[in-house]
Protein backbone atom coordinates (compact mmCIF):
# COMPACT_ATOMS: atom_id res chain seq x y z
CA UNK A 1 0.00 0.00 0.00
CA UNK A 2 1.30 3.45 -0.99
CA UNK A 3 0.88 5.82 1.96
CA UNK A 4 1.12 9.59 2.45
CA UNK A 5 1.27 11.58 5.69
CA UNK A 6 -0.03 15.16 5.79
CA UNK A 7 1.25 17.19 8.71
CA UNK A 8 4.40 15.09 8.81
CA UNK A 9 6.46 17.76 10.59
CA UNK A 10 4.45 17.53 13.84
CA UNK A 11 4.80 15.11 16.72
CA UNK A 12 1.85 12.92 15.70
CA UNK A 13 2.88 12.88 12.06
CA UNK A 14 6.44 12.03 13.05
CA UNK A 15 5.24 9.15 15.20
CA UNK A 16 3.09 7.82 12.35
CA UNK A 17 6.20 7.84 10.17
CA UNK A 18 8.29 6.09 12.83
CA UNK A 19 5.73 3.29 12.96
CA UNK A 20 5.45 3.11 9.17
CA UNK A 21 9.24 2.82 8.88
CA UNK A 22 8.99 -0.65 10.43
CA UNK A 23 5.64 -1.63 8.91
CA UNK A 24 5.56 -4.70 6.65
CA UNK A 25 2.63 -3.56 4.49
CA UNK A 26 2.95 0.19 3.92
CA UNK A 27 5.34 2.21 1.77
CA UNK A 28 5.52 5.96 2.46
CA UNK A 29 5.54 7.81 -0.86
CA UNK A 30 4.78 11.39 0.23
CA UNK A 31 5.03 13.61 3.30
CA UNK A 32 3.72 17.16 3.55
CA UNK A 33 4.04 20.12 5.87
CA UNK A 34 3.46 23.86 6.03
CA UNK A 35 6.25 26.13 7.25
CA UNK A 36 8.91 23.52 6.54
CA UNK A 37 8.00 22.69 2.95
CA UNK A 38 11.17 21.75 1.08
CA UNK A 39 12.97 20.50 4.18
CA UNK A 40 14.34 16.98 4.34
CA UNK A 41 12.23 14.79 6.63
CA UNK A 42 15.40 13.53 8.33
CA UNK A 43 16.30 17.12 9.26
CA UNK A 44 12.85 17.72 10.79
CA UNK A 45 12.79 14.35 12.55
CA UNK A 46 16.42 13.32 13.14
CA UNK A 47 15.37 9.92 14.49
CA UNK A 48 14.16 9.13 10.94
CA UNK A 49 17.74 9.61 9.77
CA UNK A 50 17.65 7.28 6.78
CA UNK A 51 14.59 8.83 5.10
CA UNK A 52 15.18 10.48 1.74
CA UNK A 53 11.71 12.08 1.68
CA UNK A 54 11.25 15.86 1.42
CA UNK A 55 8.26 17.72 2.84
CA UNK A 56 5.87 18.80 0.11
CA UNK A 57 2.88 21.11 0.12
CA UNK A 58 -0.24 20.06 2.00
CA UNK A 59 -2.66 19.88 -0.90
CA UNK A 60 -4.12 17.17 -3.15
CA UNK A 61 -1.13 17.34 -5.48
CA UNK A 62 1.26 16.78 -2.57
CA UNK A 63 -0.66 13.63 -1.62
CA UNK A 64 -1.26 12.30 -5.13
CA UNK A 65 -0.53 8.68 -5.80
CA UNK A 66 -1.25 7.41 -2.30
CA UNK A 67 -3.74 4.62 -1.65
CA UNK A 68 -4.01 5.65 2.02
CA UNK A 69 -3.53 9.07 3.62
CA UNK A 70 -2.96 9.92 7.27
CA UNK A 71 -4.08 13.47 8.09
CA UNK A 72 -2.10 14.70 11.12
CA UNK A 73 -3.32 18.28 10.89
CA UNK A 74 -4.59 20.82 13.45
CA UNK A 75 -8.26 20.57 14.35
CA UNK A 76 -10.43 22.22 11.71
CA UNK A 77 -7.98 21.75 8.84
CA UNK A 78 -8.60 18.14 7.79
CA UNK A 79 -12.10 18.35 6.38
CA UNK A 80 -11.39 20.72 3.50
CA UNK A 81 -8.38 18.72 2.36
CA UNK A 82 -10.15 15.36 2.71
CA UNK A 83 -13.00 16.62 0.55
CA UNK A 84 -10.53 17.24 -2.31
CA UNK A 85 -8.96 13.77 -2.27
CA UNK A 86 -10.19 11.05 -4.65
CA UNK A 87 -13.12 8.99 -3.42
CA UNK A 88 -11.05 5.83 -3.70
CA UNK A 89 -8.38 7.08 -1.30
CA UNK A 90 -8.63 5.67 2.21
CA UNK A 91 -8.15 8.32 4.91
CA UNK A 92 -7.43 8.21 8.63
CA UNK A 93 -7.91 11.65 10.19
CA UNK A 94 -5.94 12.14 13.41
CA UNK A 95 -7.72 15.48 13.98
CA UNK A 96 -11.14 16.12 15.46
CA UNK A 97 -12.96 17.24 12.31
CA UNK A 98 -15.04 14.10 11.83
CA UNK A 99 -15.35 12.61 15.34
CA UNK A 100 -18.61 14.14 16.56
CA UNK A 101 -22.07 13.14 15.35
CA UNK A 102 -23.72 16.21 16.87
CA UNK A 103 -23.15 19.44 14.91
CA UNK A 104 -24.12 21.57 17.91
CA UNK A 105 -21.46 19.90 20.03
CA UNK A 106 -18.84 20.62 17.35
CA UNK A 107 -19.83 24.29 17.26
CA UNK A 108 -19.84 24.53 21.05
CA UNK A 109 -16.43 22.94 21.64
CA UNK A 110 -14.50 23.63 18.43
CA UNK A 111 -16.29 26.29 16.38
CA UNK A 112 -16.18 26.66 12.62
CA UNK A 113 -18.10 24.70 9.97
CA UNK A 114 -19.28 21.21 10.87
CA UNK A 115 -17.92 18.62 8.42
CA UNK A 116 -19.99 15.58 9.42
CA UNK A 117 -19.06 12.36 11.20
CA UNK A 118 -16.91 9.49 9.90
CA UNK A 119 -16.55 6.00 11.34
CA UNK A 120 -15.12 6.39 14.84
CA UNK A 121 -11.67 4.85 15.10
CA UNK A 122 -11.66 2.89 18.36
CA UNK A 123 -11.68 -0.82 17.46
CA UNK A 124 -12.17 -1.97 21.07
CA UNK A 125 -15.70 -0.56 21.24
CA UNK A 126 -18.35 -3.24 20.62
CA UNK A 127 -19.03 -3.60 16.89
CA UNK A 128 -16.60 -0.86 15.93
CA UNK A 129 -13.89 -3.10 14.54
CA UNK A 130 -16.23 -4.36 11.83
CA UNK A 131 -17.32 -0.82 10.93
CA UNK A 132 -13.71 0.29 10.57
CA UNK A 133 -12.94 -2.69 8.31
CA UNK A 134 -15.77 -1.62 6.00
CA UNK A 135 -14.81 2.08 5.93
CA UNK A 136 -12.60 4.24 3.73
CA UNK A 137 -12.93 7.26 6.03
CA UNK A 138 -12.06 6.87 9.72
CA UNK A 139 -11.91 9.55 12.43
CA UNK A 140 -9.11 8.72 14.86
CA UNK A 141 -9.85 9.14 18.55
CA UNK A 142 -8.63 11.98 20.75
CA UNK A 143 -5.79 11.12 23.14
CA UNK A 144 -7.58 11.78 26.43
CA UNK A 145 -10.66 10.17 24.91
CA UNK A 146 -8.94 6.82 24.32
CA UNK A 147 -7.71 6.52 27.89
CA UNK A 148 -11.07 7.49 29.38
CA UNK A 149 -13.37 5.60 27.00
CA UNK A 150 -11.51 2.33 27.50
CA UNK A 151 -11.85 2.74 31.27
CA UNK A 152 -15.48 3.83 31.32
CA UNK A 153 -17.44 2.41 28.37
CA UNK A 154 -17.65 -1.24 29.53
CA UNK A 155 -18.78 -0.23 33.02
CA UNK A 156 -21.66 1.91 31.76
CA UNK A 157 -22.64 -0.76 29.21
CA UNK A 158 -22.70 -3.40 31.94
CA UNK A 159 -24.83 -1.20 34.20
CA UNK A 160 -22.31 -1.38 37.02
CA UNK A 161 -21.89 2.43 37.19
CA UNK A 162 -24.22 5.37 36.64
CA UNK A 163 -23.80 7.44 33.46
CA UNK A 164 -24.20 10.65 35.47
CA UNK A 165 -21.61 12.38 37.63
CA UNK A 166 -18.51 10.87 36.03
CA UNK A 167 -15.37 12.66 37.21
CA UNK A 168 -11.97 12.40 35.51
CA UNK A 169 -8.58 13.86 36.37
CA UNK A 170 -5.98 13.09 33.73
CA UNK A 171 -2.35 14.10 33.30
CA UNK A 172 -0.71 14.38 29.89
CA UNK A 173 2.79 14.89 28.57
CA UNK A 174 3.67 18.09 26.73
CA UNK A 175 3.70 16.46 23.27
CA UNK A 176 -0.10 16.42 23.47
CA UNK A 177 -0.06 20.19 22.88
CA UNK A 178 1.76 19.84 19.57
CA UNK A 179 5.15 20.96 18.33
CA UNK A 180 4.57 24.68 17.80
CA UNK A 181 6.52 27.05 20.05
CA UNK A 182 4.39 28.24 22.97
CA UNK A 183 5.68 30.09 26.06
CA UNK A 184 3.81 27.92 28.55
CA UNK A 185 5.41 24.80 27.03
CA UNK A 186 9.01 25.93 27.38
CA UNK A 187 11.08 23.59 29.53
CA UNK A 188 11.57 26.23 32.22
CA UNK A 189 7.80 26.72 32.45
CA UNK A 190 6.90 23.02 32.55
CA UNK A 191 9.65 21.26 34.47
CA UNK A 192 9.15 20.93 38.22
CA UNK A 193 5.44 21.71 38.28
CA UNK A 194 1.91 20.69 37.34
CA UNK A 195 -0.81 22.91 35.88
CA UNK A 196 -4.36 22.45 34.65
CA UNK A 197 -5.60 23.71 31.30
CA UNK A 198 -8.92 23.98 29.47
CA UNK A 199 -10.44 23.30 32.86
CA UNK A 200 -14.19 22.77 32.75
CA UNK A 201 -14.48 22.86 28.96
CA UNK A 202 -12.12 20.35 27.36
CA UNK A 203 -12.95 19.50 23.75
CA UNK A 204 -12.77 15.73 24.28
CA UNK A 205 -15.78 15.73 26.65
CA UNK A 206 -18.49 15.37 23.95
CA UNK A 207 -16.45 12.67 22.20
CA UNK A 208 -16.16 10.68 25.43
CA UNK A 209 -19.87 11.03 26.18
CA UNK A 210 -20.75 9.98 22.63
CA UNK A 211 -18.66 6.81 22.85
CA UNK A 212 -19.50 5.75 26.42
CA UNK A 213 -23.09 6.81 26.99
CA UNK A 214 -22.09 9.05 29.89
CA UNK A 215 -24.59 11.87 30.42
CA UNK A 216 -22.52 14.23 32.58
CA UNK A 217 -18.75 14.20 32.77
CA UNK A 218 -16.24 16.52 34.42
CA UNK A 219 -12.71 16.37 32.97
CA UNK A 220 -9.75 18.16 34.52
CA UNK A 221 -6.66 17.88 32.29
CA UNK A 222 -3.25 18.36 33.90
CA UNK A 223 -0.04 19.25 32.06
CA UNK A 224 2.72 17.03 33.45
CA UNK A 225 6.49 17.56 33.14
CA UNK A 226 7.08 14.62 30.80
CA UNK A 227 7.23 14.45 26.99
CA UNK A 228 4.60 11.75 26.42
CA UNK A 229 1.99 9.66 28.22
CA UNK A 230 -1.49 10.02 29.74
CA UNK A 231 -2.59 8.78 33.15
CA UNK A 232 -6.36 9.10 33.67
CA UNK A 233 -8.20 8.49 36.92
CA UNK A 234 -11.89 7.89 36.17
CA UNK A 235 -14.46 7.76 38.98
CA UNK A 236 -18.18 7.03 38.77
CA UNK A 237 -21.07 6.33 41.12
CA UNK A 238 -21.93 2.61 41.38
CA UNK A 239 -25.36 1.66 40.05
CA UNK A 240 -26.05 -0.39 43.17
CA UNK A 241 -24.64 -0.32 46.67
CA UNK A 242 -21.94 -2.75 47.62
CA UNK A 243 -20.24 -3.17 44.24
CA UNK A 244 -16.93 -4.95 44.82
CA UNK A 245 -13.56 -4.27 43.20
CA UNK A 246 -13.61 -7.84 41.89
CA UNK A 247 -16.92 -7.22 40.11
CA UNK A 248 -15.56 -4.09 38.43
CA UNK A 249 -12.38 -5.86 37.36
CA UNK A 250 -14.41 -8.76 35.99
CA UNK A 251 -16.32 -6.41 33.66
CA UNK A 252 -13.03 -5.04 32.31
CA UNK A 253 -11.52 -8.51 31.98
CA UNK A 254 -14.55 -9.78 30.07
CA UNK A 255 -14.42 -6.75 27.75
CA UNK A 256 -10.72 -6.81 26.98
CA UNK A 257 -9.58 -10.39 27.56
CA UNK A 258 -9.04 -10.99 23.85
CA UNK A 259 -7.83 -7.52 22.91
CA UNK A 260 -4.19 -7.33 21.76
CA UNK A 261 -3.59 -3.75 22.92
CA UNK A 262 -5.59 -3.43 26.15
CA UNK A 263 -4.40 -5.12 29.34
CA UNK A 264 -6.12 -5.24 32.71
CA UNK A 265 -3.27 -5.48 35.20
CA UNK A 266 -3.11 -8.14 37.92
CA UNK A 267 -4.85 -7.24 41.14
CA UNK A 268 -2.74 -4.81 43.16
CA UNK A 269 -0.68 -3.49 40.22
CA UNK A 270 -1.37 0.02 38.94
CA UNK A 271 -0.76 1.56 35.50
CA UNK A 272 2.27 3.72 34.82
CA UNK A 273 2.72 5.90 31.76
CA UNK A 274 6.36 4.80 31.45
CA UNK A 275 5.24 1.24 30.75
CA UNK A 276 3.36 2.35 27.62
CA UNK A 277 6.07 4.53 26.06
CA UNK A 278 6.46 3.74 22.37
CA UNK A 279 3.67 1.14 22.41
CA UNK A 280 0.09 1.03 21.19
CA UNK A 281 -1.03 -0.35 24.53
CA UNK A 282 -3.48 0.73 27.22
CA UNK A 283 -3.09 -0.45 30.82
CA UNK A 284 -6.08 -0.55 33.19
CA UNK A 285 -6.70 -1.19 36.86
CA UNK A 286 -9.85 -0.78 38.95
CA UNK A 287 -11.06 -0.68 42.52
CA UNK A 288 -13.81 0.80 44.68
CA UNK A 289 -12.97 3.80 46.84
CA UNK A 290 -13.27 2.75 50.48
CA UNK A 291 -14.61 6.09 51.74
CA UNK A 292 -16.93 7.31 48.97
CA UNK A 293 -17.91 3.96 47.46
CA UNK A 294 -17.22 5.32 43.98
CA UNK A 295 -15.87 3.01 41.31
CA UNK A 296 -12.36 4.02 40.29
CA UNK A 297 -10.45 3.03 37.14
CA UNK A 298 -6.92 4.17 36.31
CA UNK A 299 -5.83 4.08 32.68
CA UNK A 300 -2.40 4.69 31.14
CA UNK A 301 -1.49 5.16 27.47
CA UNK A 302 1.19 6.79 25.37
CA UNK A 303 -0.60 9.85 23.99
CA UNK A 304 1.38 9.57 20.75
CA UNK A 305 0.83 5.80 20.60
CA UNK A 306 -2.64 4.49 21.45
CA UNK A 307 -3.68 8.13 21.78
CA UNK A 308 -2.71 9.11 18.23
CA UNK A 309 -0.32 7.49 15.76
CA UNK A 310 -0.51 3.90 16.99
CA UNK A 311 -4.29 4.00 17.01
CA UNK A 312 -4.26 5.47 13.50
CA UNK A 313 -2.05 2.66 12.17
CA UNK A 314 -4.23 0.09 13.98
CA UNK A 315 -7.28 1.47 12.16
CA UNK A 316 -5.44 1.63 8.85
CA UNK A 317 -4.46 -2.04 9.19
CA UNK A 318 -8.11 -2.95 9.57
CA UNK A 319 -9.22 -0.74 6.69
CA UNK A 320 -6.89 -2.38 4.16
CA UNK A 321 -7.23 -5.97 5.38
CA UNK A 322 -3.86 -6.35 7.11
CA UNK A 323 -3.43 -7.97 10.54
CA UNK A 324 -4.57 -5.43 13.12
CA UNK A 325 -1.30 -5.66 15.03
CA UNK A 326 0.99 -5.17 12.00
CA UNK A 327 3.83 -2.76 12.72
CA UNK A 328 2.66 -2.06 16.28
CA UNK A 329 4.27 -2.85 19.62
CA UNK A 330 2.30 -4.08 22.61
CA UNK A 331 5.12 -3.51 25.09
CA UNK A 332 6.66 -0.20 26.09
CA UNK A 333 10.29 0.88 26.34
CA UNK A 334 12.17 0.82 29.67
CA UNK A 335 13.80 2.41 31.49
Amino acid sequence: MRVAVAGASGYAGGEVLRLLAGHPGFEVVAVTGYAQVGARLAAVHPHLWDSELVLGTTDPDGLAGADLVFLALPHGESAALAAQLPAGTSIVDLGADHRLRDAAQWTDYYGGPYAGAWTYGLPELPGQRELIRDSTRVANTGCYAVAIILALAPLIAAGIVEPDDVVVVASSGTSGAGRSLQPHLLASAVMGGLSTYRTGAHQHVPEIKQATGARTLSLTPVLAPMPRGILATVTARPATAGVSPAAVREVLLQSYGDEPFVRVLPDGEWPRTADTTGANSALLQATVDRDSGRVLVVSAIDNLGKGAAGQAVQCANLMVGLPETAGLATKGVAP
